[in-house]
């Protein structure tokens, strides 16, 4: 288990700027100058239009390796450890951080049952975890998540596509994150589920602080969750506030005050 580290808040954005690089030509800029602070038990909704960058702001800040994308100016501290060049600390990144990217349940390794696929965060650490507690721990994110506990023996491609994100999701918490980051986490969920998704992160967020930051559209969300909301369109930051009724606007956004509708 990696060492706890003590830091101020969850995560610490100054002057991010994140590019990606393109096949031919310069590395094109995804994130400009994003700044922005979520304290423990914080949740943060992140918003705006696609190609707005909001996607590749959560995959850097999770620590989730994809080519071509870097952080190429300013910072960010997640739970102290930087975004930009974490070094040694990756591991302990990845670890206290739960990452649910986008259409996560579409890209289930195939050959693993739900129940390897969910454990797998801690079988690949721990070879020689008890196999009866770890046992305990799927099938109880098994329930909360509202899949039956026959579930666990089965392959991903004999579950609904909402079953299969739900699995995705069961598997980020698995760890018992710090922070918790999903792109779309409540995608091809009824309301009765979505309800319980929404409650797993409320109840870690009050019993033992979790962080979350969303990547949404859905102003119910930013409502559910009590959040705060950065609004980004072009990679840059435009609105920030909370919920989505007192926001602060840049001069520049507030043309775009239609990106939020109640």
């Amino acid at each position: 288990m990696a060492r706890r580290r003590e830091a101020d808040v969850a995560i610490r954005c100054v002057d991010l700027s994140i590019a990606r690089a393109t096949r031919g030509g310069p590395a094109q800029r995804v994130i400009d100058g994003v700044s922005f602070v979520l304290p423990h038990a914080g949740t943060l909704a992140v918003m705006g239009p696609t190609g707005s960058g909001k996607s590749s702001l959560a995959t850097v800040l999770a620590g989730t390796d994809e080519m071509g994308l870097a952080v190429v100016g300013g910072d960010a501290l997640v739970e102290g450890v930087r975004a930009r060049r974490p070094g040694r600390d990756h591991r302990y990144l990845a670890y206290v951080t739960g990452h649910l990217a986008q259409s996560a349940g579409a890209s289930l390794p195939a050959r693993q049952t739900v129940s390897e696929v969910i454990g797998e965060p801690i079988t690949s650490r721990d070879r020689h975890v008890n196999q009866r507690a770890l046992a305990v721990r799927v099938a109880t994110l098994l329930d909360e998540l509202m899949l039956p506990l026959g579930a666990a023996a089965k392959y991903p491609y004999e579950l609904s596509a909402g079953m299969r994100q739900r699995v995705a999701f069961a598997r980020s918490l698995v760890l018992q994150p710090r922070i918790f980051i999903a792109d779309e986490p409540f995608s091809n969920m009824d309301v009765e589920v979505r309800k319980a998704a929404r409650d797993a992160i409320i109840r870690r967020r009050r019993e033992y602080g979790m962080s979350a930051l969303i990547v949404t559209n859905e102003v119910e969300v930013v409502r559910e969750l009590d959040a705060d909301v950065l609004l980004l369109r072009g990679g840059h930051a435009i609105a920030y506030g909370h919920g989505t009724s007192d926001l602060l606007w840049t001069p520049s956004g507030e043309a775009d005050r239609r990106l939020i509708t109640s």
